[in-house]
């Protein structure tokens, strides 16, 4: 049996609290400032606790799902050193490191996926912190996790959540400068929202072009080399008709100009 705390039953914190409780191989604590989320736990068979500190005596494993980073530091400061703490948080890329600077074991281990995959146990964990650590914590992510990554030494895994979610933001500001074009031509923008969402099922979305190992340029002998100049050539011809298109119905797009001069660059070529 792994003993397992767990510190933060919000939206995200309470599925993944209540995958640990249903397995077999995990004993469960739980602590929550509110009183709802920490009774259903107990009724799921966690132990609820009345502080922090009363959770992490006799813990394995310590698991951290706060708002921020001074609600990461305030409950670090009650775990103590004993058990392994796992910031579930995202937070600073210098926090981890300060944690462990104050004698904590500490693995960094942001989550991507939100409540849905929360709540079905298929989240993505990044992972940062030493191999030991990581193996004791490793049944507990891996009953949260389906794709448990150990990005490398701490620190890790906040680094690859926070390039991972530059993806995410700078795509969702894409979308709205593509939904006031979409707007002023006259489309119903909630069949595009499908569109979208049905094609990126299916192709990977912007992910589907993360296979190489490094951003260097493509020499052009490269398999490579030659995928990605077709993808240059498809997405600088359809940039420059969504630019066209903009200017037409006067329409700032801002994101667009910038990225057909910087595709083909991105892309290694």
């Amino acid at each position: 049996m792994t003993r397992v705390g767990f510190v933060g039953l919000g939206n995200i914190g309470k599925p993944m609290a209540l995958r640990l409780a249903a397995a077999d191989d995990i004993e469960l604590s739980v602590y929550d400032v509110a009183p709802d989320p920490v009774a259903e736990l107990a009724a799921a068979g966690a132990k609820p606790a009345a502080s922090v500190a009363e959770l992490a005596v006799g813990a394995d494993v310590v698991c951290v799902m706060v708002r921020d980073d001074e609600q990461v530091r305030s409950v670090a400061r009650d775990v103590g050193t004993g058990p392994v703490l796992v910031v579930h948080s995202t937070v600073a890329p210098g926090t981890p490191a300060e944690l462990a600077a104050a004698g904590l074991t500490v693995l960094d281990a942001p989550v991507s996926g939100g409540p849905m995959a929360a709540a079905d146990g298929s989240l993505a964990i990044m992972v940062g912190g030493a191999a030991e650590a990581f193996s004791a914590a490793r049944p507990a992510l891996e009953t949260m996790g389906s794709k448990v990554v150990h990005a490398g030494p701490l620190g890790a895994g906040t680094r690859m959540k926070l390039a991972r979610n530059l993806i995410h933001f700078v795509a969702f500001t894409a979308v709205t400068e593509a939904q006031r074009l979409a707007e002023a031509a006259g489309l119903d923008l909630r069949e595009l929202g499908e569109v979208v969402r049905h094609t990126d099922a299916i192709t990977g979305g912007p992910g589907a072009i993360m296979h190489r190992e490094t951003t260097a340029p493509l020499e052009p002998g490269d398999f490579w080399h030659g995928v990605f100049d077709h993808v240059r050539a498809l997405g600088e011809k359809d940039l420059g008709f969504a630019i066209e298109l903009a200017e037409e119905l006067g329409v700032d797009v801002p994101l667009a100009r910038e990225a057909l001069p910087r595709l083909g660059k991105g892309l290694g070529l």
